[in-house]
């Protein structure tokens, strides 16, 4: 490589031949896909994987520079994750910046002033096509009107506003395993220390993995 030659580092959509395709469960929301796919040596490899409609999470900051984050429990773990506000794209073609809004109405009773996307991403790629967009806002304040009715699990939520700083170090101690509260926080520490949040894309910014109206 030259001086004047750049690395062009950047994910590329691609799709392997299927021979064949089934989806043996459907849940609710997800379901379980097994594709047949042709490998580069010309043998064919089974794949199963969740299939998924898509999430969308909230990083709120506060006017003290804190993050609000929930703990709730999840049974697949056996455990009470503390967690960002997040919630499905249940709805065809939902516009993800208006779910995630919805999400932080009904998790939190707050809204935001200004809002951007903070950093999209795969949630597990091996195992699901779940994509997730991760939206920072700030200007917090309380929701107008009464608080959703919460049901399951969302009744014993607990919701707390830490420091950015606090939760760095908690990420980085191994004390919170939540992955988009992790890619949050990582995230927006980046963010602040390289550009600053004004170099973040729009919130409406366009996202080829779930496309939107």
């Amino acid at each position: 490589m030259t001086e004047t030659q750049q690395w062009e580092i950047r994910d590329e959509a691609e799709e392997w031949t299927v021979r064949s395709s089934s989806e043996p469960f459907r849940g609710r929301v997800t379901g379980v896909r097994t594709d047949e796919v042709l490998m580069p040596d010309g043998s064919y490899a089974r794949r199963d994987y969740q299939v998924h409609p898509g999430s969308v999470a909230v990083l709120a900051v506060d006017e003290e520079q804190r993050v609000l984050i929930l703990r709730q429990y999840r049974h697949p773990v056996r455990q009470r994750l503390w967690e960002l506000p997040a919630g499905l794209l249940d709805v065809p073609g939902e516009n993800p910046l208006h779910a995630a809004q919805r999400e932080l109405f009904e998790e939190a009773h707050c809204k935001a002033a200004e809002w951007k996307v903070l950093v999209d991403f795969y949630t597990s790629p091996g195992g699901t096509d779940e994509a997730l967009r991760l939206f920072l806002a700030t200007g917090l304040s309380a929701a107008d009107g009464d608080r959703f009715a919460a049901h399951g699990e969302e009744l014993e939520i607990e919701v707390q506003r830490v420091p950015l700083a606090d939760l760095l170090r908690l990420v980085l101690a191994g004390e919170l395993h939540n992955p988009t509260l992790m890619a949050g926080t990582l995230a927006l520490h980046a963010a602040l220390t390289t550009g600053g949040v004004d170099a973040l894309r729009a919130a409406d910014s366009p996202w080829p993995a779930r496309p939107f109206v």
